[in-house]
Order: C-alpha cells, then structure tokens, then sequence
C-alpha cells in the first residue's frame, strides 16, 4: 500500500468540517471553531502547493507552513476542547490526528533543511 500524506490530510480536513458541522454553536465558540476550520483545513491546500513547488527551496518553505498551520490546529483543538467539554469523544480522535500529523511535518521539514 503506497502511504498518501495528501489523501490523510483530505480526509482530516473532511473530519474538522463535519465535527464543526454537528457542533452547537454559541456566540463564544463561534470565532474558536472557525479559527479551526481555516488553520486544519489549510494544511493539506498548503500540502498540495508544497507538491507542486518549483524548486526545493520553495517546498521546504511550503511544508513549513504546513507545519505551522498543524501546529496551530492543535492549539484551537485544545481550545475547543475546553469550550465543548462534553464533545471530547469527537475531539480527542482530531486531536490525536493533529499531533500525527504536526509529527510527520515536522521531520519532513528538519529532512529537508539538515539535508
């Protein structure tokens, strides 16, 4: 099986729109859940334009803003799960998946620039 980093994030970005989607949201949350959807949806955009860099510095800069964008997911999922205590079921599985994620980018990006 040939591992797809693209399609993981795809399927990540899908996964913060329905969990927002189902959320009950309030005047408090509302900022915090769409800080969310811009920050984890961003990083398999940005992932894709990294694929599509035209040189290596270029893609090394790319997958860096992938690294802070996944970095910034897991700090709004902390938040959310601080304003969604009872959704912690649905959180936590993100949660997970952000840290994976944030880990794979950012030996991708220490790779590419020691080497």
């Amino acid at each position: 099986m040939i591992y797809d980093l693209e399609e993981r994030l795809c399927k990540f970005s899908k996964s913060i729109i329905e969990f927002i989607k189902t959320a009950k949201k309030s005047q408090m949350s509302e900022n915090a859940l769409m800080q969310l959807l811009r920050s984890g949806t961003s990083i398999g955009a940005n992932y894709c334009e990294a694929d599509n860099s035209e040189s290596k510095k270029d893609f090394i800069h790319k997958i860096g803003i992938c690294r802070k964008e996944s970095k910034e997911t897991k700090y709004w999922l902390k938040i959310i799960e601080y304003l969604f205590p009872n959704e912690i079921e649905k959180i936590s599985p993100l949660q997970q998946e952000a840290k994976e994620i944030n880990l794979i980018l950012n030996s991708i990006y220490i790779k590419l620039k020691n080497g």
